[in-house]
């Protein structure tokens, strides 16, 4: 997503020479001593352009660049991170105004009732010669790898895995398409969906290691440089012909460009290359550059482009590009300020980087042991819970919660709960959702309730710990995914650590709430009886606490299952991966059904867990 225009507005106060030199360039490539302003009458709700980013590497670079065009022009551009699907229905909307990644033919079929209800308008081509389909590193294409044929070949090496991109996105459909048809015999292939940069992480490890992968590749990308890689021949009817070849087209809402012609005429004059756009995503991706820094200096870079693109454009407002007024009041002296703190900035995202890195660099070893032995946890889980056939799984929860709660009524919901969920498709993602939370579960009371206890008899313990315990459960989990998944790649395992990261506290918390608040005229009871410390804990103290301990563990179970959509993205499967994928699709059938389901689960776990009161 590209920055707040109110900053980006404030950049230029700062930084306005570059802006200037372009300016003057652009006028003398244009034959004219000023670019004119104001020279156009449109509505004033055209000031505001909102634009639509999808996430892609390509796609951020360029609506960054546009961005960075029509806020030198006067226009007020606003950024919005969205899916193609969910795109293309707000534009039917009116609330996005333009698209410029739309990758034809792939996203052939999210575009066409669109078009056909005349809903999006197509610009032009505004990129050619592209590509889009699987690909796998140059060591296993010289090992025989080379044609969408030979995938089911190199199965158990592959260990019958592809891995794309977000779910719900086309090039993902097209993969999940050809696996449920058996298309090239890879019927018993999965895919693991996540997101461009997730995916790339997997690649990266793959390559390292130099072990088989095969994955969603496109062109124009840094990977292609970054990876020594190669595309897959034999995917025509998959992805099309030419290794998927693609043009990339400039979509606006129906009736923009004749609403906004001064923008539009931007949008029909805007081009890039497969080279242009390479370069401004290694500056995004190897340099670690914002996308509007990296969009700007490419600007700054290539004058020339910039004359064409706006030729016959006009700023608006009354002013030139790059200028805001008020340069020596107070507020244009606050408008200074900002750029100027925000260019010392403190290196706090740098050195967590470096030390991530250094631990990636030192402890592989310890990470992959971790690996496997979570790895091991889950298949154990899962591959019993699949094992097992559904009528006994159902019988068996169903005798648990009568076991547990002594309630028939209970048990039969349990029984016509998941019958439903049977009934609704979703029986294979709520086993994998199940092993997900058990194994997390386990681990978050194997490593809680210690810690618990010992910070219940220590307090200058617990006031150590509660800082951290703070920070678990404020931080945003996606923060402490993105490490996890540096360090671990994509599916299960790291999805399994954040899960106990964020569900950990509430064992610690009330494991040591539990010990800290027996009656202190029990303990005296057990000391007058002789008891040992161990005697105190096992007899009096574990007993009184049980009810908060047993809470703490109710609470760890909630918490593993509202992770469940946060595992999807990273590849961990489950009921997630629906609940992604009609979010990104704009599946309101398949959003219910799967919000439904994990619903119940979660009123499954919470009436079996729940504390009987005497």
């Amino acid at each position: 997503m590209t920055r707040n225009s109110t900053i980006s507005k404030r950049w230029r106060v700062s930084r306005p020479w570059p802006e200037a030199l372009a300016l003057t360039l652009l006028a003398s490539a244009l034959g004219t001593t000023a670019v004119r302003a104001a020279a156009v009458s449109e509505p004033a709700g055209c000031r505001t352009v909102q634009l639509a980013d999808v996430g892609w590497t390509d796609v951020t670079a360029t609506t960054a660049v546009l961005s960075a065009l029509l806020r030198d022009l006067g226009y007020d551009a606003q950024t919005t991170l969205l899916s193609v699907p969910v795109t293309f229905a707000s534009m039917k909307r009116g609330n996005i105004d333009v698209f410029l990644g739309n990758w034809m033919p792939a996203q052939t079929n999210d575009r066409r009732p669109y078009i056909e209800d005349r809903s999006i308008e197509v610009v032009r081509e505004n990129l050619s010669g592209a590509k889009y389909t699987l690909a796998v590193p140059s060591y296993s294409y010289a090992a025989g790898l080379r044609d969408f044929a030979d995938i089911r070949r190199f199965g158990a090496a592959l260990h019958h895995t592809i891995y794309g991109i977000e779910a719900g996105n086309d090039g993902n459909h097209h993969i999940l398409t050809m696996i449920q048809n058996n298309d090239f015999g890879l019927a018993d292939f999965r895919l693991v969906e996540s997101s461009e940069q997730g995916m790339l992480g997997e690649v990266a490890r793959a390559y390292a290691a130099r072990a088989p992968i095969v994955f969603l590749a496109w062109d124009p990308h840094p990977m292609n440089i970054q990876f020594d890689l190669r595309y897959l021949a034999g995917g025509d009817s998959t992805f099309g012909p030419n290794y998927g070849g693609a043009s990339v087209l400039t979509l606006t809402r129906t009736g923009y460009l004749a609403q906004c012609p001064n923008v539009g005429r931007l949008l029909q004059n805007l081009q890039f290359t497969t080279g242009g756009e390479s370069e401004i995503m290694q500056a995004m991706v190897a340099g670690k550059q914002p996308p509007e820094v990296a969009a700007r200096a490419w600007l700054r870079a290539h004058p020339t482009t910039v004359a064409l693109w706006l030729q016959g454009v006009a700023t608006i407002g009354g002013r030139t590009a790059g200028g805001v007024p008020g340069g020596g009041s107070v507020r244009g002296i606050g408008a200074q300020f900002e750029p100027w703190l925000a260019s010392h900035k403190l290196p706090v995202g740098d050195a967590m980087a470096r030390g991530i890195d250094w631990i990636k660099q030192h402890s592989g070893s310890l990470f992959a042991l971790i690996a496997a032995v979570v790895g091991v946890m889950i298949a154990a889980v899962s591959g019993l819970l699949h094992t097992l056939p559904a009528p006994l799984v159902i019988l068996g929860a169903a005798a648990l919660a009568w076991l547990l709660q002594r309630s028939w009524w209970l048990a039969s919901f349990v029984a016509a709960a998941l019958l439903f969920i049977m009934n609704q498709g979703y029986w294979q993602q709520t086993v994998d959702t199940l092993s997900l939370v058990f194994v997390s579960t386990l681990v978050s009371i194997l490593i809680g309730v210690p810690l618990g206890i010992a910070a219940g008899h220590r307090p200058q313990l617990n006031a150590a710990l509660r800082p951290a315990l703070d920070l678990m459960q404020t931080l945003p989990t996606f923060v402490y995914l993105i490490p996890t998944l540096v360090l671990f790649g994509l599916g299960v395992v790291p999805a399994l650590i954040s899960t106990v990261i964020f569900a950990l506290p509430a064992a610690i918390r009330l494991t040591q709430l539990g010990i800290a608040s027996v009656p202190r005229a029990l303990l005296e009871a057990g000391e007058a009886f002789g008891a040992t410390r161990w005697q105190l804990l096992w007899k009096v103290e574990l007993p009184s606490a049980a009810p908060l301990i047993l809470a703490g563990i109710t609470q760890c179970i909630m918490l593993s299952l509202s992770m469940v959509v946060i595992g999807a993205l990273v590849g961990a499967g489950g009921l997630g991966v629906p609940v992604v994928r009609a979010l990104n699709t704009v599946q309101i059938g398949m959003g219910v059904e799967a919000g439904f389901v994990i619903v119940l689960l979660a009123v499954i776990l919470d009436r079996i867990m729940r504390i009987k009161r005497a």
